[in-house]
């Protein structure tokens, strides 16, 4: 027995909406990278290679997935930037945490960097899940489409990732291996 539907099947993305996506959701794609990376320049690239993979593939993609799929491929282009060996040569000794202003509710900026210090770091499972359900405010379910991981995968992971970001904050050693 075949079904069918009402809805019509997704289509390729047009030149329209490769600029509408990139208006919608280029700041987000481009904070999400950066935070992950902590480098504006690899942002920016990763935010570029994004949009030309959204060109070059035309992915039929269903209206409302579109920011879970170039969130997806950010984050999967950001993962290869950080297991490269110069990513960790030249980057994880830089301290400088540079900040891409987000319309939050934390004020002082000092308690806003010491938080994303904490976010970054935590291990990249956690971290990515945290970037995708507080900074992105997607929904667990929304964050476990994007990672392709069941929703108990993602809240396990943001209890663990609190609870390391409590011990981080309070002092304590934000390594252990619990």
């Amino acid at each position: 027995m075949i079904e069918t539907t009402n809805s019509p099947s997704p289509q390729p993305v047009s030149d329209e909406d490769i600029e509408r996506l990139y208006r919608q959701y280029g700041n987000d794609v481009l904070r999400v990278s950066y935070f992950y990376l902590g480098n504006r320049e690899q942002a920016e690239d990763v935010t570029q290679d994004v949009f030309v993979r959204l060109i070059e593939n035309r992915p039929a993609l269903k209206p409302g997935s579109e920011k879970s799929w170039l969130l997806k491929v950010a984050l999967n282009r950001c993962r290869d930037l950080w297991r490269s060996s110069w990513h960790k040569r030249v980057l994880l000794g830089s301290k400088k945490l540079e900040i891409i202003p987000d319309d939050d509710k934390l004020d002082d900026r000092l308690e806003k960097e010491a938080l994303m210090q904490a976010v970054n770091a935590l291990p990249p499972a956690e971290k990515e899940v945290f970037l995708l359900f507080y900074y992105q405010g997607l929904s667990t379910q929304e964050t476990a489409q994007v990672l392709d991981v069941p929703e108990g995968t993602v809240s396990s992971r943001l209890s663990r990732g609190r609870q390391k970001l409590r011990q981080y904050l309070n002092g304590g050693d934000h390594h252990d291996e619990a």
